[in-house]
């Protein structure tokens, strides 16, 4: 028998963990981890910077807010759910992880992710790459133009900006108008293959929202509702996310 005991001491208030269970749904099942490993299991960011969804959310629950503050590993993590989709009690870790980092001071956060959210909230067309609504038009008839020419198959394809009452409302990858402009065209041929009435918006029409990885909700709120009064302003009916 050992006289070796280990002690817990009085459990923190953690305020990451008691703001997720005010916003969540039956308080997120933040309480009812089982410890059983599946989300550490699929999580691509396990094992990374010594840390996995499993003992974050541990962490979380015993208060250690200011260990989790100091971690990297919130901006490791993809947002990808994985964890929540595979968790037999449904936890939502990844709210946990945003609210983490919405406490880093915002000229702190990760350099590559602020920098995209600036950019794309410099011009309506939210890009990440700061392509123009007009840069980004010329970009699309330029390649348009050149299959519809190299491809007699493809002769009528379309690839319409701002056409009014399309029922489809697509976004795009910035990076391919800019640095891959010929993977812009794939996608194109499948719509048009299908017959599908779509169309591009000048403005909202960068795909990606680096402004919610950022945990910036005002920005990411801001790039979201350009995306969409553009798409109502059209009189799409779906608005159908490439990213």
């Amino acid at each position: 028998m050992t006289d070796d005991v280990i002690r817990i001491g009085k459990q923190k208030q953690g305020m990451f963990i008691d703001k997720v269970k005010a916003m969540l749904p039956e308080n997120g099942n933040l309480n009812l981890c089982l410890t059983c490993g599946a989300c550490a299991s699929g999580c691509p960011a396990t094992g990374l910077d010594g840390m996995d969804p499993r003992k974050f959310l541990r962490m979380a629950a015993l208060g250690l807010d200011d260990e989790i503050m100091k971690s990297d590993w919130v901006w490791m993590c993809s947002m990808c759910q994985r964890c929540v989709y595979v968790c037999p009690m449904k936890i939502d870790i990844p709210q946990l992880v945003y609210q983490a980092r919405a406490t880093w001071p915002r000229e702190t956060r990760p350099k590559g992710i602020l920098g995209s959210c600036d950019m794309a909230l410099r011009n309506e067309s939210c890009s990440a790459m700061g392509t123009s609504p007009d840069d980004f038009r010329f970009v699309v008839e330029d390649v348009l133009a050149e299959y519809q020419e190299a491809q007699p198959e493809f002769a009528e394809m379309e690839a319409p900006i701002d056409k009014d009452g399309a029922e489809f409302f697509l976004n795009q990858n910035s990076r391919e108008p800019v640095t891959e402009p010929d993977e812009l065209a794939p996608l194109w041929k499948i719509l048009h293959l299908v017959g599908a009435d779509w169309t591009y918006g000048s403005k909202g029409w960068g795909g990606e929202n680096y402004c919610m990885f950022l945990a910036d909700d005002d920005a990411w709120k801001h790039i979201t509702s350009t995306s969409a009064k553009q798409a109502d302003d059209l009189g799409c009916k779906i608005f159908l996310n490439t990213e």
